[in-house]
């Protein structure tokens, strides 16, 4: 990509999306292009069609999703799936419509077996059976992995399908019902400090490991990728199993540092500055037991995360403080 490169960021609003706007911004792109949900419903297959039609964009980041925690993928599994594959077939196809160059659809590592072998590697893709809790989200992203590498193998597309560790970072869902463990701990701290509670309830044992990366890592990260030569970037397109049989056209992107729930939940009661309990509640599930990622093919393109997890949960909590959050225990407790 160019400076003066026309690139579409769907999602911009969103943790990653938000993220991949000041990474570009920060490196001098004009030409960033963007648009809110209520001005672009990207389920809505002729909206899609007419705003490609109108800006042209030469690059796509595909950051736009439904995402949360697991409350919200076991209480609206049909949204979950529905709302994801309409929106990635949406823009891969206008996509491949207007000759995109390159385009970049952001997953998640969800998308691998709930019993992958440590850490996972890409072609650990479609290995086994999936984590119960966030089935079709991960099923709708596979699917856009599919999408990507069948573009690319029919109508000679570079599409690329970049898989994320667990994020976090300014810009996060910070609701209570279906925010990622991150914000969802940082929201629930912050109100138990408000209104003086003894403790805090986390879900499950505490004992699974969680890798974290700030998106601002992620951001630099995905860049990086899409600023590669033509013969660097072509070789992503076309990994090779360790079977030798070739796989989808993915790249594993994390930070290679692992927490367990229970530690994670203790710095940001440090971060929030609560001085109550925590409380492991070993009824509720625990997901995934642990999901650390290979990601040795990207750190050979000589990138590598920045963000100390303490100083990026600090400045979460400051942006978490600066966007509203009302200081009412009265309204706090009615969220």
């Amino acid at each position: 990509m160019e400076p003066n490169s026309r690139v579409y960021v769907a999602g911009h609003a969103g943790l990653v999306g938000s993220a991949l706007v000041r990474a570009l911004e920060q490196r001098g792109f004009a030409s960033i292009i963007t648009r809110t949900r209520k001005e672009l419903d990207l389920r809505d297959a002729s909206a899609v069609r007419t705003f490609f039609d109108e800006e042209a964009p030469e690059y796509v980041l595909l950051a736009a999703a439904r995402v949360g925690g697991i409350h919200a993928n076991n209480a609206y599994p049909a949204d979950f799936i529905r709302d994801n594959l309409q929106i990635q077939t949406n823009v891969i196809h206008e996509s491949w419509r207007h000759g995109v160059k390159r385009l970049l659809f952001l997953g998640s590592s969800c998308i691998y077996p709930k019993h992958a072998p440590q850490p996972m590697r890409e072609e650990h893709l479609l290995t086994g059976p999936l984590e119960p809790t966030n089935r079709p989200y991960a099923l709708a992203k596979i699917a856009g992995i599919e999408m990507c590498w069948s573009y690319n193998r029919q109508h000679g597309t570079r599409y690329l399908a970049a898989m994320p560790t667990n994020l976090y970072g300014p810009g996060d869902n910070f609701d209570l019902q279906n925010a990622h463990v991150v914000p969802a701990l940082m929201h629930r701290m912050h109100l138990a400090k408000l209104n003086d509670e003894p403790e805090v309830v986390v879900w499950g044992s505490g004992t699974p490991l969680r890798e974290l990366m700030h998106s601002d890592d992620l951001a630099d990260c995905c860049l990086t990728v899409l600023s590669q030569s033509d013969e660097r970037y072509l070789r992503l397109l076309e990994p090779v199993g360790t079977d030798g049989e070739a796989c989808a056209p993915l790249l594993n992107m994390g930070s290679g540092q692992e927490y367990t729930i229970a530690e994670l939940a203790a710095m940001v009661r440090e971060v929030v500055g609560y001085a109550g309990g925590v409380h492991q509640d070993r009824s509720k599930p625990d997901g995934t037991p642990r999901k650390c990622m290979d990601s040795s093919r990207v750190r050979n393109l000589g990138w590598s995360p920045q963000i100390n997890l303490r100083v990026g949960l600090e400045g979460m909590y400051r942006a978490f403080l600066a966007h509203g959050v009302s200081a009412s225990k009265a309204s706090q407790r009615s969220s």
